[in-house]
């Protein structure tokens, strides 16, 4: 139980790790769902190859776009590249960061259904048996049978049951071929997504790794400041109503007085730290007006360091001050360009 406990803490440490957490689960839900699935071939020609291609590409399609509805940062990223330009400039490779590092989770669960679905072999034996080659593997001069019921004898191969054209080609021997061929393209797929893994995480530090470093420290500000502004405006609302409340109760105050109760009287501490977390915010339409602020014209990423002196002397201006000297403080700033 204590692994478990460790485990699920470190899919909350941070929202890579979350992330990677439901990856990870939506990877097996889709190879419990492919063996949980009840897998029919029609077995009637030109509605097999429509069958086994949209059992094997409609679902990875669904799994893909469940990835990105189940990641929190798609409404993240839907908001920085639809908000005005503002006061803050929009980082092009920011946004490219933010979807690409989705699309990757995204990508899991739906190779990990291609990749069983091909090891499988039902797929492929469904949407391509009317292509076995008759010629090499079983019978093509039977004499009784026209082109057209050739290809409905061979649209059955994958119902056994209803197979009745052993004369033409044994349903084994055609169906081993086109799982053979199934399994061949699985473990291409599986060593071409393994193959793509391990470049991109291995020659990415090797080209572009501060634009990298740049691009994922940005990218994880904007979702901290995110978080922290939403538990801001979180805080604000409960101060809001609670004093809103309070307000409420003070104006029934006369009646109360009159009815001969007694109202405790609160301390001034506590109505002192409500009005600092009201911000001095304390109307509706003051609020609405902050928020709409926010969106479109956010504070530019600057923390209002003191003017530097330039090689000229002064920054700013260009000149020096007007009042007269005086003795003052000399402080030394170092800044670290990166």
């Amino acid at each position: 139980m204590d692994k478990f406990r460790m485990i699920f803490q470190f899919f909350q440490s941070n929202q890579e790790s979350f992330m990677n957490g439901i990856c990870g689960i939506m990877a097996l839900a889709s190879t419990q769902m492919y063996s949980a699935f009840d897998f029919n071939c029609p077995c009637l020609p030109y509605y097999n190859l429509a069958y086994g291609l949209g059992i094997l590409l409609v679902p990875p399609f669904i799994l893909f776009l469940l990835g990105f509805v189940l990641n929190n940062n798609i409404s993240m990223l839907a908001e920085e590249w639809r908000r005005p330009q503002g006061r803050r400039g929009k980082d092009p490779a920011v946004l490219r960061y933010m979807f690409c590092s989705m699309a990757q989770r995204a990508m899991i669960a739906p190779a990990v259904w291609v990749s069983v679905t091909l090891l499988d072999g039902k797929c492929v034996t469904c949407a391509f048996c009317t292509s076995v080659p008759v010629d090499t593997l079983g019978n093509a001069s039977h004499p009784r049978l026209s082109q057209g019921e050739i290809q409905r004898v061979l649209a059955r191969i994958p119902c056994k049951e209803i197979y009745n054209g052993q004369q033409l080609i044994a349903n084994e021997v055609a169906v081993r071929y086109l799982r053979c061929i199934s399994q061949a393209l699985g473990w291409c797929f599986v060593l071409l997504m393994t193959t793509l893994a391990f470049l991109v995480r291995s020659l990415r530090p090797c080209f572009s790794q501060a634009a990298f470093l740049k691009s994922r420290y940005w990218s994880h500000y904007i979702d901290i400041e995110r978080k922290l502004f939403d538990e801001t405006c979180t805080e604000h609302a409960r101060s809001f109503a609670k004093v809103c409340i309070q307000q409420f109760f003070e104006g029934m105050s006369t009646d109360l007085v009159a009815a001969h109760c007694h109202l405790p009287r609160k301390a001034p501490a506590e109505a002192e730290e409500a009005a600092e977390k009201l911000l001095g915010i304390t109307d509706q339409g003051t609020m609405n007006m902050a928020l709409k602020s926010w969106h479109r014209c956010k504070p530019p990423l600057h923390l209002h360091p003191p003017a530097l002196p330039t090689g000229n002397g002064w920054a700013g201006e260009g000149q020096p001050p007007t009042h007269p000297s005086a003795p003052r403080k000399e402080t030394a700033a170092y800044y670290s360009w990166v």
